[in-house]
């Protein structure tokens, strides 16, 4: 990245239907990422059973996961899923995101997921495709606020002084 001018239109914000697309496909990604984790986690303490050590193996996950995404977003600002779809995360001045601001961004993305778990717990649905379901409405109901945004950003890069950007290579 050659700057916050890096190539004409460099600070367009993409379509709602690019980040989504781009969100599947990093669901798709983190898949591998997390199985190997999760392999890596099951060998190492000797685990025959699911329930065995699975608090520990959330930590390590929600870890695993958090070392992914930082380490992208404060490198080059995209993940594979976002080079694919050609999206950027910038400060809102256009600049590389530092490590703490990419820790808050990655804590607060979790607002994606946590209102429909939190519904699935207390109302006490049960299931796979229940939980899939809440999920897949909070995910989409989350999307569409950021039409609220001024400049249709996400929420959690409003409160992190972040931003998707379409990405177009300099020159």
């Amino acid at each position: 990245m050659s700057g916050p001018a890096a190539g004409a239109g460099a600070l367009d914000t993409p379509g709602l239907g690019r980040r989504l697309a781009c969100f599947v496909y990093e669901g798709l990604l983190l898949f591998g990422v997390v199985m190997v984790a999760g392999l890596i986690y099951g060998v190492a303490i000797g685990q025959r059973d699911s329930q065995v050590g699975q608090r520990g193996l959330q930590a390590l996950l929600f870890a695993v996961i958090g070392v992914y995404f930082i380490w992208f977003w404060t490198r080059s600002g995209q993940t594979l899923a976002m080079k694919t779809w050609r999206i950027r995360l910038v400060t809102l001045q256009g600049a590389p995101v530092p490590p703490l601001r990419a820790l808050a961004r990655y804590l607060l993305c979790w607002i994606w997921f946590l209102p429909a778990l939190g519904t699935v717990a207390a109302f006490g649905l049960h299931g796979v495709w229940r939980t899939f379901g809440a999920v897949v409405v909070g995910v989409l109901v989350y999307a569409v606020l950021a039409r609220l945004h001024p400049q249709r950003q996400y929420w959690h890069d409003a409160l992190c002084g972040t931003r998707l950007v379409v990405w177009r290579r300099p020159g």
